[in-house]
């Protein structure tokens, strides 16, 4: 079992950048595949990034492809997404979770965490 809470979330202005944290407690994420996904008010829950448990592989929605990286330390138990360039339409509460095969399946993964809300204003 494994618990996950995010951090990092909060208000920005367009532009900005923000570093969401992902820390992992109850075992070791060293052989989980992560995933960040969102969901905005009356919309569903989106992929946004995935990342294999070597780290070695990323995957990113279109909508974020070229701002948004992941990433995962190990030795923090911690994954994270670096959000650059933001924008109003990235506003949502983004949610991280820990899986055995990185995907854009929402159901694919195992463990959720609580979410971190993201308000980007123009």
């Amino acid at each position: 079992q494994v618990q996950l809470v995010e951090s990092g979330g909060g208000p920005v202005q367009a532009g900005g950048s923000l570093r969401l944290s992902c820390a992992a407690s109850g075992r070791t994420i060293r052989s989980d595949a992560m995933g960040w996904f969102r969901q905005a008010p009356g919309k569903e829950r989106e992929f946004v990034a995935s990342i294999s448990w070597s780290a070695i592989t990323t995957d990113y929605a279109n909508s974020v492809k070229g701002r948004f990286t992941i990433s995962k330390d190990n030795a923090k138990n911690t994954a994270y997404l670096q959000m650059n360039s933001l924008k109003p339409e990235d506003t949502a509460v983004y949610y991280c979770t820990a899986g055995v095969t990185p995907t854009r399946d929402k159901d694919g993964y195992d463990y959720w965490g609580q979410g971190t809300q993201v308000t980007v204003s123009s």
